[in-house]
């Protein structure tokens, strides 16, 4: 394999509450996918070069009441011709963080439609998605109400959760409330598909 897609959360006996949650970061390029990964692991800002493949890091992240979750990120390049290649990562993930750029008005067009394109996926039903409106430190930056009707986010349907989180990934303002309601999603879904099993 070589890519890590099949790598499973080691359990040992006095681990299993332990959990790992798979994560895709997918966006146009230079939204910030890579700066978000990065505010995320270090809780500084990196200088980044454009991903050419993919970056990969497991994350512990304190969310909450004292809760502190791991977090297995896949930040996948967003330039068009690696744009196929974000089916593998979304196969069989817990959640979808999709990075936009709020000041970037004139591709907001094209990132719905990959958003749309890669929720409404058979294998993604279901999948809770985050979507980051990143770069909310810029003065040109577009608002939280006006990105939700370009991306036209309540068009995803009632079988995918979403939640829009206004972030800065350079201070890492809004990341973290992004993620505990990603987290939440996650849960409930779970919760939801237990239900399912019980009830065949």
């Amino acid at each position: 394999m070589g890519n890590g897609l099949s790598e499973q959360p080691k359990f040992s006996s006095n681990m299993s509450f332990f959990q790992s949650f798979h994560i895709a970061i997918l966006g146009l390029d230079s939204a910030g996918k890579t700066t978000v990964l990065y505010r995320l692991q270090f809780n500084e800002f990196v200088n980044t070069v454009p991903t050419k493949g993919f970056n990969s890091e497991k994350v512990k992240v304190s969310l909450g009441r004292n809760r502190t979750v791991t977090f297995h990120f896949w930040d996948v390049g967003g330039q068009e011709k690696l744009r196929p290649l974000w089916k593998s990562y979304t196969r069989c993930t817990d959640g979808i963080i999709f990075v936009v750029d709020s000041a970037d008005a004139e591709r907001m067009e094209e990132a719905k439609t990959e958003l749309h394109k890669i929720a409404k996926s058979s294998e993604n039903q279901g999948v809770p998605v985050l979507v980051v409106a990143n770069k909310q430190d810029l003065r040109v930056s577009l608002a939280q109400g006006e990105i939700e009707k370009l991306l036209a986010l309540k068009e995803l349907g009632p079988s995918t959760p979403w939640h829009l989180q206004a972030c800065c990934a350079i201070i890492g303002d809004g990341l973290r409330d992004g993620l505990d309601e990603l987290y939440k999603m996650i849960q409930k879904r779970r919760k939801m598909l237990r239900q399912q099993k019980k009830k065949r």
